[in-house]
């Protein structure tokens, strides 16, 4: 999560209910009184009907039905789905490394230092350069770093609430995640991708008192990764608002459930 960032659907109907009596809208009045032999063939022929349906829906012979799907029915991009791929073994510190030379790999390798890159490390000036030093490709960890003191200052530090250093005041929890949502590759080739991860990111102090309650924002983060001794790293990385799904009706926790959330919680390994 950048240091930059902040932190209905209307439908129309009626719904026609019919009540005893007749049908206040207008409709024919409710018919009362079926023959019991003429309903049971009407249940009969249903049942019938959805047995034969679930099995042709379930047919397991692999025969074909004559027709190919079209390019419309085919899917447009790769969905972000298990592919039956472990995830990696070795981590640099508490950050997964080591990932496959593979697209797949590089997808795996950018969900995972996103997490790295929003996590509450970064607001610590010696937590921040050892995750840099992680995820970054060698040749671009100085300039990294250099780009980062600038946007991580004490008193952008300050302005949420924390010390210069980066440390909740006692009593509080310090809260900076990134959930993955999605990935996808828009370019690639065998020793280059670009890889944008779809985000969602909590930040903010949980305590009583706290000015700078913990809240949720949605972002997508673009990531420049190339292979580099044995291993995808970053060239460079920027960050986009949204996409953002409508809010829905949650009733926000209490400061002591988000800090015991938290807490309690621990992150993820990514891998497809």
């Amino acid at each position: 999560m950048s240091p930059t960032d902040e932190q209905g659907y209307t439908e129309t109907g009626q719904t026609r209910t019919r009540l005893p009596g007749g049908d206040p809208y207008g409709g024919a009045p409710r018919r009362t009184g079926r023959s019991s032999s003429r309903g049971l063939v009407t249940v009969v022929g249903v049942v019938v009907l959805l047995i034969a349906a679930i099995a042709f829906a379930n047919r397991g012979d692999g025969s074909s039905s004559g027709t190919s799907p079209t390019k419309k029915d085919q899917p447009k991009a790769a969905a972000t789905g298990a592919s039956g791929t472990r995830p990696v073994q070795t981590k640099t510190g508490t950050i997964p490394t080591g990932f496959a030379h593979t697209q797949q790999g590089a997808q795996s390798a950018a969900a995972n230092y996103a997490v790295a890159l929003g996590s509450a490390e970064m607001f610590n000036k010696a937590s921040r350069d050892y995750v840099l030093d992680a995820v970054m490709s060698p040749s671009h960890v100085t300039s990294s770093v250099a780009a980062m003191d600038k946007a991580y200052t004490p008193a952008f530090n300050q302005s949420l609430g924390l010390s210069k250093d980066g440390a909740a005041p006692q009593g509080y929890t310090f809260v900076s995640r990134t959930s993955p949502i999605g990935t996808k590759v828009t370019e690639a080739t065998n020793d280059t991708a670009t890889v944008e991860v779809w985000c969602s990111g909590l930040l903010g102090l949980a305590g009583d008192k706290s000015t700078n309650p913990v809240t949720n924002s949605w972002f997508t983060i673009t990531m420049n990764l190339e292979w580099t001794a044995n291993d995808w790293k970053i060239i460079t990385h920027s960050q986009t608002e949204g996409p953002a799904p409508v809010p829905g009706d949650d009733k926000a926790s209490s400061s002591d459930q988000m800090s015991k959330a938290v807490e309690e919680y621990g992150g993820f390994t990514y891998a497809r």
